[in-house]
């Protein structure tokens, strides 16, 4: 493969996740969590189904503890999170998400269906499965983190 060819597909692939994150926000939205951010929605993967602790979630979207902590503040503010105490360890805090943070993850996931279904109008059932699998056999193992 060529460099520009290279860049031609690593540009597609930054356009679809690029679409595809701000399709799934879009959704959320229009499903009535307003206030919600991308980055939410990368934190709330790490948070369901157990909780983490504010270290646990900065590890997993690459960001400082500090940085963590805030956007755990946002969220518990409005209302998609709470702290409660770490089953494990007296001096920590779990973060876990509320029942409108579990909506909120339901909504994600249907507009998500609905962003990937619309694909399928492009490349067909078939297609859309085979882009899954090559995909996923290329795809890094551990968190999916947003681009800062």
């Amino acid at each position: 493969m060529q460099n520009s060819e290279a860049m031609a597909l690593s540009a597609a692939l930054l356009a679809v996740a690029g679409e595809l994150t701000q399709r799934i926000n879009d959704g959320v939205v229009a499903r009535g969590f307003e206030g919600v951010r991308s980055a939410h929605g990368f934190a709330f993967a790490r948070l369901a189904p157990d909780g983490a602790t504010v270290t646990d979630l900065a590890a997993h979207l690459g960001v400082t503890k500090q940085a963590a902590s805030q956007l755990v503040e946002e969220m518990v503010r409005k209302g998609y999170v709470e702290r409660r105490p770490h089953p494990d360890d007296a001096r920590a805090r779990l973060v876990v998400l509320t029942g409108r943070g579990w909506g909120c993850t339901r909504a994600a996931e249907e507009a998500a269906a609905e962003a990937v279904r619309e694909w399928g109008d492009a490349l067909g059932e078939r297609g859309v499965r085979a882009l899954g699998e090559q995909l996923l056999r290329i795809a890094p193992r551990g968190p999916i983190r947003p681009a800062w």
